[in-house]
């Protein structure tokens, strides 16, 4: 087994060019696939791999995660901070290792969700467009403040920090919601409250957190019921955090003012997808993108210069360090 070797999927060319520079200290054999990993991929792995390492969209379930013990993979790692895509018990069951990038530039993601916040109720996007047609009216482009509003924050980890940071500089009131409330971020004068009065009390609700099996579809039907009359909602974290179809239903009757979403649960299909000429498929992220009051990222939120340094870094890092036989920081396991 060639104990340095590291298997790509879904690699574009910007995962080629940071983790081609970064591996210089490292001297990791690297191989890049574009595709995705999923079962009708996984006997591209060569026997004897010794590490793959994934990204969001691609699907190890227990099944693929069989195949890869079978061709002596030992270590899955994820260029990115979600597992929600991986069956860890599997791994565990077969003994192979998966480490993570948990923290990785959280300003980066955390600036994106305030981007697409500002982009939304100043409809800066619109007005870019209305100018390069040499139409100057600010008709139709009226915004509000952010100043003195209520921003809910559910998800206090770093990224969730960090937008709390630059929400408190606009002059925000903020609540949060997270099952392990954080000291620092009380200290920086956020208030912890139940998910519901987050829910109930906020002008704005911004998602920071992972997808788990109990959050799942937590912007429903029946939580939307709950929420202020004109909310603007915003998610950067991960797509199944939202019911797509009942979110459409409230902008459709006013219930949400502002939907930004840079993730999307049938995301896999069409994100890092140059589609442009095809006929998409996928009727509810149609339907959203008809909205004048949607806006969608393909998610980017995490696409810096620093970020993708820091995500190359420590997957490196990590798997040189596994490959060794030594343990990487205890903070990149998930087993």
């Amino acid at each position: 087994m060639a104990t340095n070797q590291l298997l790509f999927f879904s690699a574009k060319p910007y995962d080629k060019a940071f983790f081609i520079k970064h591996n210089k200290g490292y001297g990791l054999q690297l191989e890049f696939l574009d595709t995705h990993l999923g079962p009708h991929i996984v006997n591209a792995v060569a026997q004897g791999t010794f590490a793959v390492c994934v990204f969001v969209n691609d699907k190890l379930t227990a099944e693929v995660i069989e195949q890869l013990a079978a061709k002596g993979v030992k270590v899955i790692a994820l260029r990115c901070a979600g597992f929600n895509n991986v069956d860890v018990e599997a791994a565990r069951k077969h003994q192979i290792r998966i480490c993570r990038v948990p923290a990785y530039s959280p300003e980066a993601v955390a600036e994106h969700a305030v981007a697409i916040l500002l982009t939304l109720v100043r409809k800066t996007h619109k007005a870019y467009n209305r100018v390069r047609e040499q139409n100057f009216s600010i008709t139709g482009l009226l915004g509000f403040n952010l100043y003195g509003k209520t921003v809910g924050v559910i998800g206090t980890g770093q990224i969730g920090k960090a937008f709390c940071r630059i929400m408190l500089g606009f002059g925000c009131k903020l609540l949060a919601y997270d099952p392990l409330p954080d000291n620092e971020v009380k200290t920086l004068g956020v208030h912890y409250v139940s998910l519901e009065e987050v829910l109930k009390q906020s002008d704005i609700l911004s998602l920071h957190c992972p997808l788990t099996s109990e959050n799942k579809y937590m912007i429903n039907q029946d939580t939307l019921k709950i929420v202020k009359d004109g909310v603007t909602i915003i998610n950067t974290s991960r797509g199944g955090l939202v019911q797509t179809h009942d979110v459409i239903n409230s902008l459709k009757n006013h219930k949400i003012a502002n939907l930004g979403i840079d993730v999307y649960e049938q995301e896999d299909k069409l994100f890092f997808k140059d589609l442009s000429e095809m006929i998409i498929q996928d009727d509810n992220i149609q339907r959203l993108m008809s909205f004048p009051n949607v806006l969608v990222t393909g998610h980017q939120a995490f696409f810096t210069e620093e970020a993708l340094s820091q995500i190359a870094e420590i997957t490196l890092d990590s798997v040189y360090r596994l490959s060794l036989g030594q343990e990487p920081d205890p903070s990149v396991l998930l087993n």
